[in-house]
């Protein structure tokens, strides 16, 4: 009896160490793989300081009902301390007070009459979606041998521009993006952010993309300086698996990557910040839109994360529940630690690089099973051909396969 009672402990226990090794694996590996090369760093240039060449630089901001973001936006652009640049802002068929905002600006801005030029924009052609259509038009409209597409719910340092270029002159890239700040005021955002960021970079480290020899590319919205004869080359957003993506960032920077070009993703996080999203209800939406097109690996892979999510972010939190059973609890103590602790020590580094409390750790569990939610729901609306909605437009987006690349 005793050797029967034995052995039915064996898997259990078996299986408990398993899954402690698996996540301890997980969380070690995630961040030795996500940590930046000792290179992969912006160097911002001294105040006052231009770069040896200064070529004309476009910058160009997308910009559809931001009347929360718009002007904070536009305004630290014009307030650059680069000598040559415009800016144009695409006002895609606003329905707020975005245009009025822009209006204003316009008029009051001392910098606004040489440098700032609004497009209007109003119907979306067919077979477009709507960002990269109106990337699109304002690169139509540029003059800079450089292009700067940004986001208008981005803030900008004075000397992002400059340092930017410089950067991008002196180590000869072609497409140089910038990973940026977050800003996380309130609760939901620093509960769910931090998952983001974990499964972004997860999924694309950016020693990886640094890497000519690696396949794996990403661009980041907020900040994409990218030669206007590379993006010409290779048609721009009017290239078909450009103008119709929902991740139009991630699409360019594959094209570029895999037409032989080099890109830069830098830790730009001096140079710029970005406040995505303002309330839980835009979170879920705003990651529904292109958690599964963002995602790499097809369909098997992608419902191998979701089960994968449960195992890393909420398990841990569970299994120290088995130390009210007096049978499993030296086994439990042992195993808990060995998962709380390389997690712990996984979201401190995060937390620092998020600029949230060690306390948001606690809510790792509660991110991962709001985000099983926004995946789930982001994969059936894509596989089943029901779409999404961005922006009161919908999008009938087609998944994607891609190959699992190391």
């Amino acid at each position: 009896m005793k050797k029967q009672h034995q052995s039915r402990g064996r898997l259990p226990r078996f299986l408990l160490w398993s899954h402690a090794l698996g996540v301890a694996g997980f969380y070690l590996y995630n961040w030795w793989r996500t940590l930046p090369g000792k290179n992969d760093h912006v160097y911002p240039l001294p105040a006052g300081k231009q770069p040896a060449q200064q070529p004309f630089v476009s910058i160009i901001v997308p910009a559809r009902n931001e009347e929360l973001n718009i002007r904070r936006c536009v305004e630290s652009l014009l307030e650059q301390d680069y000598e040559h640049f415009e800016v144009i802002v695409v006002n895609d068929g606003s329905t707020d007070a975005t245009g009025k905002i822009l209006e204003d600006i316009g008029r009051n801005h001392p910098a606004a009459a040489d440098r700032l030029y609004v497009l209007q924009l109003r119907d979306l052609p067919a077979g477009w979606t709507g960002k990269p259509h109106a990337m699109h038009s304002g690169a139509q409209e540029a003059r800079g041998e450089w292009l700067l597409f940004t986001d208008a719910d981005t803030y900008h340092q004075s000397y992002a521009l400059r340092t930017a270029v410089n950067q991008a002159l002196k180590e000869r890239i072609d497409l140089y993006t910038l990973g940026v700040a977050q800003e996380l005021p309130t609760f939901w955002e620093k509960t769910l952010m931090p998952l983001a960021y974990m499964g972004i970079s997860m999924l694309y480290p950016p020693r990886k993309v640094n890497n000519p020899g690696s396949p794996i590319a990403l661009a980041a919205g907020p900040f994409i300086l990218i030669r206007r004869k590379v993006y010409e080359t290779l048609g721009g957003f009017a290239r078909p698996e450009l103008c119709n993506t929902l991740v139009d960032d991630l699409m360019l920077a594959r094209t570029v990557k895999e037409n032989g070009y080099r890109i830069r993703f830098l830790d730009g996080r001096q140079l710029v910040s970005v406040r995505m999203y303002r309330s839980f209800r835009e979170i879920w939406r705003g990651w529904l839109k292109n958690s599964y097109l963002g995602n790499r690996g097809g369909v098997p892979f992608f419902f191998v994360q979701i089960v994968g999510l449960f195992m890393v972010t909420v398990m841990p939190f569970l299994l120290p529940l088995l130390l009210l059973s007096r049978r499993w609890r030296k086994t439990a103590l042992a195993v808990s630690l060995c998962e709380l602790l390389p997690l712990g020590l996984y979201r401190s580094w995060l937390n620092q690089n998020t600029g949230i409390p060690e306390r948001y750790t606690l809510t790792h569990p509660l991110a991962g099973l709001i985000f099983m939610g926004i995946l789930g729901q982001s994969g059936l609306r894509i596989l089943t051909g029901k779409g999404v909605e961005w922006r009161g437009r919908r999008y009938h987006a087609t998944p994607e396969a891609e190959p699992v690349h190391r």
